[in-house]
């Protein structure tokens, strides 16, 4: 097995958590939701930071409404806020909820930074590093957290991990493979915290699982940082096209709980702390895009 290890400041992140869009969901419904994945033992909810909520706002809330579930954010845009209001946040909220927030931050995409916000999204790796500079010098004079959060980087390429080796508490991947959970485990070494996203669909009918993970990976298969990552796994430019049946069962585990648990578990063999399941309905018109009894079924003490 590939050596991994928790952060002190990170005990409450055990080994399995959710990513999930909520803004599709009420506020009240998004409290409920946080509820219940508190009560089925996840350990975490990541939230995005995109065009809807604002996920410090969102998660001071949920937050507020839970006891044990850590809050996360994955990932926080750096091109949405400058590094000292960036730093503020992730303070407040680890303070305000004794230690239960995770500050994941990212470069995000052109698309969105160039596209709809226009921004310079040249150089995100230099960017990224200025940004932490200018985040560790930003001033603080609230009360501190008992321990700063853990600080994690949106990392796909091996610059963007080594930088996280170099410059943060560890990792969050997404879109990926147990292969290339191995790779970032050795790219950022013992002692930093690799969080890695899967999506999942729990059926064993081979063709309802493959259109429920194609559906999903339209907007992010034109995507570069994700489709020079998935080249780098070795897939091929018509199997991106194509979203042969080969990308789609690496990218997207499916199958009975059985099947998916054994996924989870190839990411923790090949290195990863935390995995945090992104569950696909089998239904697009599932309220809020959520199935609730999947996530039931891949609880901790469950399948996983």
């Amino acid at each position: 097995m590939a050596e991994s290890s928790f952060s002190p400041s990170a005990a409450t992140l055990d080994t399995l958590g959710v990513w999930q869009f909520t803004d599709r969901l009420s506020a009240a419904d998004a409290v409920a939701f946080a509820r219940r994945l508190e009560e089925l033992g996840y350990s975490a909810l990541w939230i995005p930071d995109t065009v809807g909520r604002d996920p410090f706002a969102h998660a001071a809330l949920l937050l507020a409404e839970t006891e044990r579930l850590v809050l996360a954010t994955g990932i926080a845009n750096i091109h949405h806020r400058h590094p000292g209001p960036m730093l503020q946040a992730a303070l407040t909220l680890a303070e305000q909820s004794g230690g239960r927030f995770v500050l994941g931050v990212g470069v995000s995409h052109a698309p969105l930074v160039e596209g709809l916000r226009g921004l310079d999204y040249s150089r995100p790796v230099s960017t990224m590093r200025r940004y932490l500079d200018a985040m560790d010098a930003s001033p603080y004079t609230a009360p501190p957290p008992s321990a700063p959060p853990p600080r994690l980087l949106a990392a796909l390429g091996p610059r963007m991990l080594a930088l996280a080796a170099e410059r943060a508490d560890g990792a969050h991947p997404y879109w990926t493979t147990p292969e290339h959970t191995e790779t970032a485990r050795e790219i950022l070494g013992p002692g930093k915290l690799l969080c890695v996203e899967q999506k999942c669909v729990l059926t064993t009918d081979p063709a309802t699982a493959r259109a429920t993970a194609r559906a999903a990976m339209e907007l992010y298969a034109g995507l570069p940082n994700y489709t020079n990552n998935w080249k780098r796994l070795g897939f091929s430019d018509d199997d991106i096209a194509q979203r042969s049946d080969r990308l789609v069962d690496a990218l997207v585990a499916w199958g009975d709980a059985d099947a998916i648990a054994a996924r989870i578990h190839a990411h923790r063999d090949a290195g990863a702390d935390h995995v945090c399941i992104q569950v696909l309905p089998t239904d697009p018109d599932a309220p809020g895009a959520i199935d609730p009894d999947a996530l039931a079924a891949l609880a901790p003490g469950g399948a996983a």
